[in-house]
Parts: C-alpha cells; structure tokens; sequence
C-alpha cells in the first residue's frame, strides 16, 4: 500500500486519474464548486488537486471519488477482491479442523493475521514534523472548506476523530464533521447513535475532560476505515492494516495520550470540556443532498496542531448525489457482505445500496428464500444489526436476481401483488433523515419479491380524471409500473381516490412537488427516499402503493417541525467560476449541476 498521501497522490497522476489546478483558488465556496463539478461527470470525473490555495497547504478532493480510484486507495483492481479475501478467511478460519495437520496449516494464517495489528512506535512521527502549541496552534492556518451558501461555516470533512472509552481505553476512530467556530475550537458532530457520542457519554458521567485527537491525511486506507461500519470496540487501524496487508504504525501525541498514525498529514490534538454547554453547530450541506439543520453538539478545543512538511490537506465535498461518499459506500457494501452473511443474515446472497438512496435509505438484497416468513425475518434482522439499522426502504428479490441490474428489479417490482409484498416496521433513523418527526425514529417498509411470478400483464393508464393543480407522468408506468404525479405541496390530494379509478392499471402512484416534473428517475428516487416516511406517506389503496414524496410543511399535524433545503451553489459562486474556467487549465467546460437543482429550492435559506 501506500507509506503516505503523497505516494497516493503519485499513483493518482500515474494512473491519469488526478487533475492538478495552478491557478489560485479560495477554499471558501471555489474548490467545492469545481468538485462538485467534477463528481457527477461520466464515473466521478477526477481527482482535483489544488496547489496554490489561501493557505501554504495543496487541498486534494474526490480522490476515492469514483470506482477505479475507491480501488486504487485500497490497493485492488476491484472493491469485490477485498470481500474475496475476507470470503477466503473466514472459510479458512470456520472449515472443521480434524486433526493435527489441519490445525498446522492455521499457522501461516495467525501469522499474517498477527501483522495487521497496529504498532505503536517510540519515536516522533512523520506526523509531527512541525509541532504548533498555544496560540500557534491556529485552525487558521488550515484550508477548511466552506462548500454551499447556507452552510454555517467552514467544516473539517475527512477528520480521522480518534476517541477512547473512558472505561476500557478501547480506541475508536470516527469521521464527524467539524464545525470552525473559531481559531482555536470547532464543533463535534457526533450522532448519538455513534461510538464517539458513547465515549463523550462515559466521560461526563466521571466529570473528566474527553482528550481527542483528529488525524487527517496519510495512506487512504486510514480515511476508509473510519468511515466503515466497524462493530463497537472493534479497532479501525485493525481494519486499515488488514486493506493494506501491513500494519499501521502509530505514534504518541504531544499534548494528549492518544496515538495517530505516524504517516497522516495532519493531526489536531485537544479535549471536549464535558462539563461545557453545548454548542450551535450547523447548518451544513450534508451527503443526503439537503442541509442538515443547526443542533447542538460538544465543542472541541484545540491544545496543538502538528504536520508533515510537504502536508496536503484532504478533503470531501458532500451534497446531491452522487458525489465522493457515493463510491466509498459502493466499496463499504461489497467489503462487509461476507460478515453480513456470517453475522446477520447466512441466506444473503448479494446486496447494493444505489448511489439514489445516500447510502442508508435503499437496500436490494438477493436472498435464498426457502419458508414462508424468511424474507420479514431477513427485513428485521437488516433493521436491527449495525449501521443498517438505519436502512428506511428495503427491497427482497430471489437469490438468481443481479441487484445491480435495473431491468431486473424492475420487471420484480412490476409483476408483484403490493398487498401481499409490503413488509412494514419501525426503528432507528439516521439523524440526518428530515422526513421524520420523530429525530432518530421513523417507519421502515420492506418489499418481498422473492416469490415474485413472470406475468404477461402489461401495466397501462387511460382515461385517468386528475384534480385541479395535478399534472401527470407515464413515462416510467411500462418498465416500472409507476404513475408520477406532480401539484403544489399545499395541495390536499385525495391519492386513495386516484387509485380507485379504472384506468389506473400500474402498481404504484407517486406524488412530487411541481418543481420536480422535469426530473429524470434517478432524481425522483432520491428525494422520494429522502422526503417520505413510510408511516406517514406510504399507504395501499386499490391494491396499489400510494406515495407522496412532497415538501412536508412544518407545522403541520405529522410532519417534522423543520424541513431543509436541497443543497445547491449560489448563482454569484457559479458564475465566478465560469468566467475563471479557462484559468484553471482543465480542459473542456463542466456547467455547474446546481443549475438543474436550483429549481427545486423552496427559499434561500436551509430550511423552510
């Protein structure tokens, strides 16, 4: 693997994967407009490094952003060679051992299990090259990315926030993003849900201050694994050395008992005061594709900043999808099917979650289904294990199904009975899903397709009366039998009346707000993932699945008291962008993707 971010950075421009802009840039609202660009190209454009920013440090960005690059961070051709290997380990590991020869043959595999394990070294750290105390220790000196017009300032958005449990000393490493407040502090954002949250927990119930420290940067390996639905007290440097067949060597922290990697670019040592109120964080335009909305959350405070002498800050721009964290969850959902199959669920045969869903709220599994029930099984086994507890939208199909082929799903999702498919429940949310009510708790509905039968039925509409304000779409009714419909979202629509007509012959009508009628599927799919909870806005009628996947209006009986923004650039930062584009010296112009969203903003605010 990697000794470092600069050795990735090479094997970037080798591979013609990296783009390197001269020009300067500012770090507020430029580098992530010309990502965000440079995303959602044809398989995730490239990598953008930008050498001359408004500090003394190059900011790399959407360097896993696309599969080729997700691949080359973790040292395969392809993301599914990791899950062969895991697949390839556990067999070893689980096979019977029945005699003396085969217990034998482990040793080799304890052996290079033993160098995974990461090693602490007695020395200083590449990391700690220049070493900044006190008021040196400015956050200013950073080019933290301030990325869309609503957000409440700059935010740290690939920190490696390394923790340990106040009671064990077991040490976790998250990435929560953080919030400049100021030159010497910044926001922990946190979920409640997650580890960091339960170790800030155990130290305010001791009344002691929480030491963290953040690394940024080094082999990117490190930067996946934080990101990784790791089991509680599982080490993630454990999971790093094992992507890199290599341990990860660790050094000690100036200012604090942590350890970090010794080859990161970036490490900011400091504490959470538990005792402290806490503190307004947000907004933010956040991987969901709308703005999280201001919360409450620890403040973190700075005691050093250390760095390598030719430190390149990393960084990820998040927002409509897809982006980044799109090809990130492609390689998370290929690398832990086989602990899923293990763990969870033995009948799983394959699963994706589509780029539309933001990594949470879509999930296609293909399972061996052999008695009746096994599929609710599978749906409330998904929904209560690890970070797929947070799964809102779930869909079943038989063993032989591709999941990732579209036709596929379709042609399952247009043969199937809806009243005798739809699996519901209720659980645990993402803290970030806005459709909800209730923060962190919502509805959950599962699909079953797995006794799913070819029919020679093909869905048709005629003659379909529609009320005042409500226009219509059939331009997905023949490959996915759904009707869209479009109205204001103030508009009481009677959808269960809709259904009961004759000439409704599909499987489904979905309702979205006017603004949306230009939108193609792939869009649709993500803001009506984003905007329903299937408690309040899925319902059966006639047979057929009813959604409204309109703007909830705050206030109103049901809905949630706040409702966020699709998150977008301002018109003032396209348009210096597009008269800098021949500056920058990256070839043929990219019109900036904010002007198809634009459209779909309700005000200039986050939130309604």
């Amino acid at each position: 693997m990697y000794k470092n971010l600069q050795d990735y950075i090479a094997t970037l421009q080798s591979a013609g994967e990296l783009i390197r802009i001269g020009t300067p840039v500012s770090s507020v609202y430029e580098i992530a407009e010309l990502t965000d660009r440079q995303a959602k190209s044809p398989g995730g454009g490239k990598a953008l490094l930008f050498e001359n920013t408004d500090t003394g440090f190059p900011v790399l960005t959407n360097m896993m952003g696309s599969e080729r690059r997700i691949s080359l961070a973790l040292g395969v051709e392809k993301s599914e060679d990791i899950s062969a290997r895991i697949d390839a380990l556990l067999s070893q590991v689980l096979s019977p051992k029945e005699s003396l020869t085969d217990k034998l043959k482990m040793l080799p595999l304890l052996g290079e299990v033993a160098k995974w394990f990461p090693r602490k070294l007695k020395r200083r750290g590449e990391c700690q090259q220049v070493i900044l105390k006190g008021e040196k220790a400015s956050l200013d000196l950073l080019p933290i990315l301030k990325s869309w017009g609503c957000d409440g300032g700059r935010f740290v958005t690939l920190p490696m926030v390394n923790t340990l449990d106040p009671y064990t000393g077991v040490r976790n490493v998250g990435m929560y993003r953080m919030q400049l407040f100021d030159s010497h502090t910044t926001g922990m954002h946190w979920h409640r849900h997650k580890t960091g949250a339960r170790h800030y927990d155990g130290y305010k119930a001791l009344g002691k201050p929480m030491p963290v420290s953040v690394a940024i940067g080094g082999d990117p390996a490190y930067t996946y694994a934080a990101t990784a639905p790791m089991p509680d007290n599982m080490d993630e440097y454990l999971l790093a050395g094992f992507l890199r067949r290599k341990p990860v060597k660790l050094v000690k922290c100036i200012t604090n008992d942590i350890y970090v990697p010794d080859d990161c670019d970036f490490v900011i040592e400091g504490y959470v005061d538990t005792s402290e109120p806490l503190a307004i964080e947000g907004d933010f335009g956040d991987h969901t594709g709308f703005y999280s909305l201001k919360d409450l959350y620890p403040r973190f405070h700075v005691t050093a900043i250390t760095h390598r002498r030719d430190a390149v800050y990393p960084a990820t721009v998040v927002g409509i999808p897809p982006q980044e964290d799109a090809y990130i969850s492609i390689a998370t959902e290929r690398i832990f099917l086989a602990p899923i199959r293990l763990v969870m669920q033995p009948e799983i045969v394959d699963m994706t979650m589509p780029t539309a869903g933001t990594s949470h709220n879509i999930a296609i599994i293909s399972l061996k289904s052999r008695y009746l029930g096994q599929s609710a099984k599978v749906a409330q086994g998904m929904w209560s294990a690890g970070q797929m507890m947070f799964n809102k939208y779930l869909i079943l199909t038989p063993e032989s199904t591709v999941v990732r082929d579209s036709n596929q799903i379709a042609a399952l999702i247009r043969n199937c009975n809806p009243t005798q498919s739809i699996i519901r429940g209720e659980g645990i949310y993402d803290v970030l899903d806005h459709a909800t009510s209730t923060c962190g708790y919502g509805g959950k509905m599962a699909l079953d397709l797995t006794r799913v039968t070819e029919s020679n039925a093909s869905p048709t509409i005629s003659n379909i009366t529609l009320p005042e304000g409500v226009t219509m779409s059939t331009a997905l009714v023949e490959k996915w039998s759904v009707l869209l419909l479009f109205a204001d979202n103030a508009l009481n629509i009677d959808l269960s009346a809709i259904a009961a007509q004759e000439g409704v012959g599909c499987n489904c009508i979905a309702l979205f707000d006017s603004r949306a009628e230009s939108f193609e599927a792939e869009d649709l799919l993500w803001i009506a993932a984003a905007n329903t909870d299937p408690r309040r806005d899925i319902a059966l009628h006639a047979g057929k699945v009813t959604v409204d996947a309109r703007v909830k209006i705050p206030g109103v009986e049901g809905n949630p008291a706040r409702f966020p923004n699709v998150v977008t650039s301002t018109p003032e930062v396209i348009e210096a962008v597009d008269r800098r584009w021949e500056e920058y010296g990256i070839g043929e112009f990219i019109a900036s993707p904010s002007l198809k969203y634009r459209k779909l903003l309700f005000n200039d605010r986050a939130e309604w």
